[in-house]
């Protein structure tokens, strides 16, 4: 009997250094071996320094993407990164609302070198339409402060945060990914019902360009082969911290992480 291949597919902006955005979920949906789509938002010049220009595609592009992914190949997950304006929120909440499939939304607000992405009319569009489509959203802290408008600085904090994003907006879950905390990277997921914690060692590094990104495209692959919610997130969380372990140490910022970096943990020869 055919196997059948899973599918997930990533609504994304994209990135030429190859760290972030629609290169970043490809390559993690390959090392999670499910079949990876993708449809383009915005073409974002950036590196690891930052971000030096942003061009946003005609809504009727987007939509047309999503259409010839759609009516050919029903992803069994969705993940959306970079979607920038209310244009291009209302277009793809139309698309894939009606998918009955795991959406995970990386709420990508802020770049890692401080550049915003988002405004403030995106931001409300985003809370009205997507989150209550989410099965689960996953903000680092800065972005879910900007989405609640509330200082997070504590693992308290992250849970009323978690607990918000999911009574207030209607999302299904929501995961405060911790990295941002100061030597106590604990990642908070609210799932409705109950609270759950995803600790690991602070690893000391600036080499964290694209995590959001890669965290979320791990649990999108992970949802999309009918892994148990909790286990998959469990499973993202083991995956980028290996990423950012073995950093690659490219670039002249904020550099990538390494998305092989599952496949050397234990190897006699690896080092960080």
């Amino acid at each position: 009997m055919e196997k059948h291949v899973k599918t997930a597919l990533t609504i994304a902006g994209t990135d030429p250094t190859g760290g972030a955005g629609i290169q970043a979920d490809l390559k993690t949906f390959q090392e999670r071996e499910v079949f990876g789509m993708s449809v383009i938002t915005s073409v974002v010049a950036q590196n690891t320094l930052g971000v030096q220009h942003i061009e946003h595609l005609p809504i009727a592009l987007i939509e047309q993407q999503l259409e010839s992914v759609i009516s050919d190949i029903v992803p069994d997950a969705i993940k959306t990164g970079m979607i920038a304006t209310p244009e291009m929120m209302q277009a793809v909440a139309h698309k894939i609302k009606h998918l009955d499939v795991p959406y995970v939304i990386d709420p990508v607000m802020v770049a890692k070198s401080g550049d915003s992405l988002m405004d403030q009319a995106s931001r409300e569009t985003m809370q009205e339409t997507l989150l209550p489509l989410a099965t689960v959203v996953t903000p680092n802290i800065p972005e879910a402060e900007i989405l609640l408008d509330e200082s997070i600085k504590h693992v308290s904090d992250a849970e009323r945060a978690a607990k918000s994003i999911v009574q207030e907006f209607g999302a299904k879950a929501a995961v405060i990914t911790g990295g941002h905390f100061e030597k106590e990277p604990i990642d908070v997921l609210f799932d409705g019902k109950e609270y759950y914690y995803y600790e690991t060692d602070w690893i000391d590094t600036h080499h964290t360009h694209g995590t959001g990104c890669t965290f979320s495209a791990a649990l999108t692959a992970e949802l999309a082969k009918g892994r148990a919610f909790h286990e998959a997130v469990q499973t993202a969380k083991d995956f980028i911290t290996d990423a950012i372990y073995y950093s690659l140490k490219l670039g002249k910022g904020n550099g990538p992480t390494n998305y092989w970096g599952h496949r050397l943990k234990g190897l006699p020869n690896s080092s960080k």
